[in-house]
């Protein structure tokens, strides 16, 4: 007997314990989010994983401060060393100011020309600005016409070649007779510089598209326009942006040549008006201020080129950034 029984107690029944019933859990979950049931929130616990994500963002952005440093201290070191020896060599011995000035009296110089040095940059970054583009233009409407005909290419290719064997400064006085002593010569001038390296790049590239695409297209029944568009000038941004490259690097120098003819306001004059006064370090600043505008205008194509090119593998320079 048990001991219940003893006590003249009824004996319980045992409890039931039912087995696990498969799919149970997944019924309790379709339950719950059918509304029978509140869902709690769910408890997130992010502090090893926040933790480890802050950690990382950190050593990235060490990474990219040493790659910085890694890039502009050592030129930025050369630069210095170069203007500390020029000075001492200056102190030294003592050139007149008229054939070598010294980096100070260059600095001077720079804040005596402050307040007319603008409006001549400006002058200068317009006919810059607009020449390249027109060059950009016509050497795009060139290499096109060179890719698409053949007869195009025998014969106009060879005139680019010949074009470039003509200094820039004996056309000058021509253009200034045709056009005017306004801005239109100047433009000119940049354009012309400009128009043959974009003009070759692009014709590169047009024609260096890849054949098996341009196959593949024309059995879908493209039409030699849709193929251009499709497949030619898209493989071709690539080698357009390097040619305008090459074209804005000397853009501010051929504006500057074109000034050097006739005008009246440009970085060109400045540099005659200075060099005819013996103020080589007014010349000095022009120079700077010429190497500036150039490398910023070169930055600015090396930027647009990576945003008009997403599909391109980055290089080893921009992935250590």
């Amino acid at each position: 007997m048990t001991r219940a029984e003893t006590r003249g107690e009824t004996p319980r029944a045992p409890r039931a314990t039912s087995a696990p019933v498969p799919g149970a859990p997944l019924v309790a979950a379709q339950d719950r989010l059918a509304g029978s049931e509140p869902v709690a929130p769910p408890v997130v616990r992010g502090t090893v994983a926040g933790g480890t994500v802050v950690r990382a963002r950190r050593s990235a952005g060490r990474h990219r401060a040493r790659a910085l440093l890694a890039r502009w201290v050592p030129p930025l070191l050369l630069l210095a060393a170069s203007i500390g020896a020029w000075e001492l060599w200056v102190i030294v011995r003592r050139p007149p100011a008229y054939v070598l000035p010294s980096p100070g009296r260059i600095a001077a110089a720079a804040v005596d020309a402050a307040p007319g040095l603008p409006a001549h940059t400006a002058t200068t970054l317009v006919e810059a600005v607009v020449g390249t583009a027109a060059g950009a233009l016509a050497g795009v409407a060139v290499a096109v016409l060179i890719a698409s005909v053949p007869l195009a290419r025998r014969t106009v290719e060879p005139l680019l070649v010949a074009s470039q064997t003509v200094p820039m400064i004996v056309l000058a006085p021509l253009l200034v007779l045709w056009f005017g002593l306004g801005l239109t010569p100047k433009i000119v001038v940049v354009a012309l510089i400009g128009f043959f390296p974009v003009a070759v790049s692009t014709a590169g590239g047009l024609a260096g598209a890849d054949p098996d695409l341009v196959d593949l297209v024309r059995s879908m029944g493209a039409r030699p326009g849709q193929v251009l568009r499709v497949v030619r000038l898209p493989a071709a941004i690539p080698a357009f942006f390097a040619g305008l490259k090459i074209a804005t690097a000397y853009a501010v120098a051929g504006a500057v040549v074109g000034e050097y003819v006739a005008g009246d306001r440009g970085l060109g004059i400045f540099i005659t008006r200075s060099s005819n006064s013996f103020r080589v370090d007014r010349v000095f600043v022009a120079v700077i201020v010429i190497a500036a505008l150039s490398a910023l205008l070169y930055g600015l194509v090396g930027v647009a080129a990576r945003r008009a090119t997403p599909w391109l593998p980055p290089t080893t320079k921009e992935r250590s950034r």
